[in-house]
Formats: C-alpha cells, structure tokens, sequence
C-alpha cells in the first residue's frame, strides 16, 4: 500500500484554459498496464500523473483509463478520491475552462458544450454551471461572426441554398433554430438578398 507521504500534496491541474483533448502519447500506459506487476495504487498513481502531466482530465476520463489498464476498482477509487482531494481532479474547473476555450476556439454555443462534457463524464449538474456563465448575448455575438467568416464563401449561390449552408453551420455548432435563421437572415438582408420564402421556416422565437 502507497504510505500516505508519497501522495502529492499539490495541484499542477488547475490550468487557465484546457483546449481539446491531447491525444495519447505513443506507448502510454503500457509500462503501467497489468503486466508491470507492483502495487495496484502505486500503477494507477502513476497512470493518472501520465495522463494529467499533458492535459486535464475529468474523473471519468481517468477512472476509464484505470479501467482498460485492469486497475482494480478499490485502487483506482482510492487514487482518483486522493487526487481529487488535493484538486489535481476537479471536474468543475474542467468543465469552466472547457467552456471558455470551445467557445472561443471553435465558436461552439451551449447546447454542443453541455453535450461534449456530459460525454466526458461531468456531472449535469456542473455541466449546467459550467454552460450558464456563456450569457445568450454572447453566444449570438458569436453566431454573427462565424456567420460573417462563413458568407463570403456563399456568395454566387442561390439564397436559398446559402440559407442552408450557413444555418447548417450554426446548427453543428450547437446553436438554437431560431437564433441560426435570424442571425443568417440579417447577415443576408444586409448584402441585398431576399429571404421572404424563409418565414415560415423561422420560429417566433430564437
């Protein structure tokens, strides 16, 4: 059993802002895999500084990585409780950062947010806290300039089909039907087009 002494007693995971995901390194974790023998605490230890020595990770994230590497349950339950103790797992801050850097960095709204984390294994309840702190104006302050990014390329296209494009764009990008169509129709309307057969498409609300 790890003496207590040898746990960490700080937290390098509270980083500014975690962007995607790193992918695994070549060969991580198969020197701590079930084959490496020791100590199961000791292998999951080491396993979670691996994988948090190059991004934050949520608890389910590491908990799952314990899990392919055949860790049993009761260590890996009792690292990731001592990491997240020392708050080198905190999936609130996670979830904040992730927040900051996905909309930001890919001009993702919330609805594609909340679905990323809950993926990640955040907890609803943080992933709603998390998702809260992007005011609606600034996600449709967003919607307009991925639109005025996007419009130029559409340009000599058909209404209608730009219509579609733009608004799909939006729509990947996690943001509401209504805020799609009116964000693209303004954008539209100021360049001289029409898009009077669109109305009944639009909901009275964004």
């Amino acid at each position: 059993m790890t003496r207590r002494s040898d746990w960490p007693e700080a937290s390098p995971a509270r980083a500014d802002g975690p962007a995607a995901e790193a992918p695994p390194r070549s060969g991580e974790g198969r020197s701590a895999g079930p084959s490496g023998g020791g100590d199961p605490v000791t292998r999951a230890r080491g396993i979670c500084l691996a994988l948090l020595a190059g991004t934050p990770r949520t608890r389910r994230q590491l908990a799952d990585a314990l899990r392919r590497r055949e860790i049993p349950e009761e260590a890996a339950a009792e690292v990731l409780d001592r990491f997240e103790e020392v708050g080198m797992i905190d999936d609130a801050l996670f979830a904040e950062a992730w927040v900051e850097s996905r909309h930001h960095g890919r001009g993702l709204a919330r609805r594609a947010l909340a679905r990323e984390l809950r993926t990640k294994g955040v907890a609803p309840a943080v992933v709603d806290e998390a998702v809260s702190r992007l005011e609606p104006e600034d996600e449709e302050e967003t919607a307009r300039a991925l639109v005025a990014r996007r419009l130029p390329a559409t340009r000599g296209l058909p209404t209608p089909k730009r219509m579609r494009r733009l608004v799909g764009m939006l729509a990947r990008k996690g943001y509401a039907e209504g805020l799609a169509l009116r964000v693209v129709r303004e954008a539209l309307e100021r360049e001289g087009q029409s898009t009077e057969e669109w109305e009944d498409y639009a909901p009275d609300t964004p």
